[in-house]
């Protein structure tokens, strides 16, 4: 594992838990020597952990449409910025550039892109892991309903059990390290042969 996606909120949220959480992030990535791929805008959580490992010696590496640039404020002193023309240029190239993927607190938009690259794994389609970090119990409600859909027989067990949720960084970068992929979805498996 050389590197890391942060999926995070450009805004900083209510709970000053989220900055200080973001920061820790950024400064223990940067200490392990593994290099941030993320969206690339200097506001919010986004900039704070881009922040945070700039200033601990890490490397940055942002990915940004060229629409959001102006809106998310891109993040000019990162090591590397790519300016991207779509949201699914931003997805492909961030996904191409990293070993795992962690969410941290964050809105739509982060949902969406953990849920996309949790899906493309469930698909077969990567074999890294992908984690939550439940700071001050974020994601307390959404795993409750992650285990519900497990429970209603709409996501495999193993595939839940894919998703690693874990409240402090250092506990998810241990998950990560003993990560085994689940097979791939076997129905469609089936189709292509």
């Amino acid at each position: 594992m050389k590197s890391i996606c942060v999926y995070c909120g450009s805004n900083p949220g209510r709970d000053p838990a989220f900055v200080t959480a973001a920061r820790a992030v950024g400064t223990r990535l940067a200490g392990a020597g593994l290099d941030i791929v993320y969206g690339g805008g200097q506001v919010g959580l986004m900039g704070e952990i881009a922040d945070a490992a700039l200033e601990a010696g890490g490397r940055v590496i942002g990915v940004i449409p060229e629409f959001l640039a102006l809106k998310e404020i891109a993040h000019l002193d990162l090591t590397r910025l790519y300016v991207v023309q779509s949201m699914h240029a931003r997805k492909a190239k961030m996904a191409h550039l990293s070993d795992a993927f962690i969410a941290l607190p964050g809105g739509i938009g982060t949902m969406e892109e953990l849920f996309e690259i949790w899906t493309w794994g469930q698909l077969g389609q990567h074999r890294k892991p992908v984690g939550l970090l439940n700071v001050h119990g974020y994601y307390d409600d959404l795993v409750a309903f992650l285990d519900k859909m497990a429970d209603q027989s709409f996501l495999a067990a193993d595939h839940r059990a894919s998703l690693m949720v874990a409240d402090r960084i250092d506990d998810l970068l241990e998950a990560f390290r003993g990560y085994e992929a689940p097979p791939g979805d076997v129905r469609l498996k089936t189709l292509q042969t």
